[in-house]
């Protein structure tokens, strides 16, 4: 008897999903991560409703969720360096209640400024809801850095 042939979601070919696993993987000073798949890496990222309602409305994140935030911003500002070959350094500023900024400057443009809330709930419904809102951020970065290529170095 053979197993059913399961595809791999597409999803998982991109280059953003690529990056966040590089970034996760980085993360992992103990090896934990050694033989998980891409699926089971990213899951802290997926708060499905269920996930969301055990989470409470007030609280402080604590600092694997810091990291998992530091994580997604820098693989957006890794993407930003392949489109646009400029140093982009990301930057996230959070104060012990999980409110905050996330930068990203490609030289001394802002090219991405978003402001973080109720950081210990940050995660989204799905992979595919994850790189939406990073290519979002992408896009607005990209055409900021094509609107000011001076002040970006280029």
């Amino acid at each position: 008897m053979t197993d059913p042939v399961v595809e791999r979601d597409p999803i998982l070919d991109t280059d953003f999903i690529k990056e966040m696993a590089r970034q996760m993987r980085a993360l992992d000073t103990y090896g934990t991560y050694q033989g998980w798949t891409v699926e089971k890496i990213l899951d802290p990222y997926i708060l499905t409703k269920e996930r969301k309602a055990e989470i409470p409305l007030i609280g402080d994140p604590d600092d694997v969720t810091i990291s998992r935030v530091k994580a997604f911003y820098n693989a957006i500002a890794v993407l930003i360096e392949k489109e646009c070959k400029q140093l982009a350094v990301p930057l996230v500023h959070l104060t012990h209640e999980g409110f905050g900024r996330a930068l990203i400057t490609v030289g001394k443009l802002v090219a991405v400024d978003r402001t973080l809330r109720d950081v210990h709930r940050f995660g989204f419904a799905s992979l595919s809801k994850m790189k939406d809102e990073a290519d979002k951020i992408l896009s607005v970065a990209l055409e900021r850095i094509g609107e000011y290529p001076a002040v970006a170095g280029m």
